[in-house]
């Protein structure tokens, strides 16, 4: 993979200024603790415990900062293990790290495919990686062999249709440019000035990271070792490291049923095949983005129950509440896809008592009903929520 690692080196990816840990923090999905927590440990880990995670193909380090970040705020006892082939790429998450000031991280310069020498983990991130080995079934493997029993995977791996138009400049670029990353780069964006506006590349609204920089262009158009996945390959995949999905943020985008417009089509439809009628009919996902647990293991997503502590993504409660009440309505945007969520009137009471502490318990009390009345409301609306990835339970901040 010497290719590969050059690239890094010269462009580590994404690009990150650690400097800017000053004025803030990325987050994202996988693997920022609260969404971890839902989608591996039915929203119920019991954070008094120590959390030892692996982000393997760590990059510049995004996830290895949001999850060290959270995990001190709230004061977790953490073991984190960081492991990339790029010393550059490395040496920026370091530096990202240290500006926080942030401890528990050991850094190791390698393959994610020696993961199981590092020893057993409660959770991985593998965020954009597995898709760039050549054997990314190794990858999974190797993955699944290092995880703990009870433990769980964030994972995100391209998808084909979102990225129209990558793959044939890909293999067009890899055809004629040779030679040190900075003069393939170089040759390849005058290149790609002259690309006629109809290719598809130039035609999909859905792409952007060669618009950002240097080492986002030659991820997304120069790349050695890049293929995608259909949802269902993901699924084989994780079949055959005996691992099982868990859950994913973007669930709804995996649901057919709003574009066919009729239940009945889906009919005796199992749930892998309708994911993937749904990414054929969608035809705009760039990235699955998955959680996953060891076959029989009990790692599953949360459900709504009394114990269960609501967190918003993104916004507080009230400013939530107070947008519901306005207009009755959430509003949701994927990809260009405009939606609305209803919300109840006691919902839209309930989203204002959200605060990462209060579990639905307390909240029904605080609003003067009992629990079966407001679970019949909260239910529906809550998977709803979860569905669209703005809502996950979590105790982590209840402790």
């Amino acid at each position: 993979m010497t290719r590969v690692t050059d690239q890094y080196d010269a462009y580590p990816y994404p690009e990150r200024d650690p400097a800017d840990e000053a004025r803030r923090l990325i987050t994202g999905s996988p693997s920022h603790p609260l969404e971890l927590d839902h989608y591996v440990f039915a929203g119920a880990r019991d954070w008094s415990q120590p959390f030892r995670a692996l982000v393997a193909g760590g990059g510049t380090g995004d996830a290895l900062i949001q999850l060290a970040q959270v995990l001190t705020a709230a004061k977790v006892a953490h073991d984190i293990h960081y492991i990339d082939l790029s010393t550059t790429a490395r040496a920026v998450a370091e530096a990202r790290a240290k500006a926080r000031g942030l401890t528990g991280i050991t850094f190791h310069t390698g393959s994610l495919l020696t993961a199981p020498e590092l020893g057993r983990f409660d959770y991985i991130d593998c965020c954009g990686v597995l898709h760039h080995l050549p054997d990314p079934q190794e990858g999974f493997d190797a993955l699944a062999a290092a995880l703990s029993p009870d433990g769980g995977i964030g994972l995100m791996v391209y998808a084909p249709f979102g990225r129209s138009g990558v793959y044939p400049l890909q293999e067009a670029f890899g055809a004629v440019l040779d030679g040190p990353p900075q003069d393939r780069l170089r040759r390849a964006r005058a290149i790609f000035d002259r690309i006629p506006d109809g290719h598809p590349f130039k035609r999909n609204p859905h792409l952007s990271d060669h618009r950002q920089s240097d080492a986002g262009f030659y991820d997304l158009l120069l790349h050695s070792q890049d293929r995608a996945f259909r949802i269902g390959e993901v699924l084989e995949a994780l079949d055959a490291a005996g691992l099982v999905m868990t859950g994913s943020p973007q669930a709804f985008l995996y649901d057919p049923v709003p574009i066919l417009g009729d239940a009945a089509m889906v009919d005796g439809m199992d749930h892998r095949a309708r994911m993937m009628l749904a990414e054929a009919l969608r035809g705009t996902i760039r990235t699955h983005v998955i959680y996953a647990g060891k076959a029989g293991s009990g790692a599953a997503a949360a459900r709504a129950g009394p114990a269960s502590v609501p967190h918003i993504k993104g916004a507080s409660g009230q400013k939530l509440a107070q947008a519901a009440a306005r207009a009755g309505v959430i509003p949701v945007t994927h990809d260009g896809q405009k939606l609305e969520i209803p919300v109840p009137g006691l919902a839209a009471r309930a989203l204002a008592r959200i605060d990462g502490r209060r579990n639905l318990q307390e909240i029904a009390q605080a609003l003067g009903t009992d629990w079966l009345s407001f679970a019949g409301v909260w239910g529906g609306f809550s998977d709803r929520l979860c569905r669209h990835g703005l809502m996950f339970y979590s105790g982590l901040l209840r402790r």
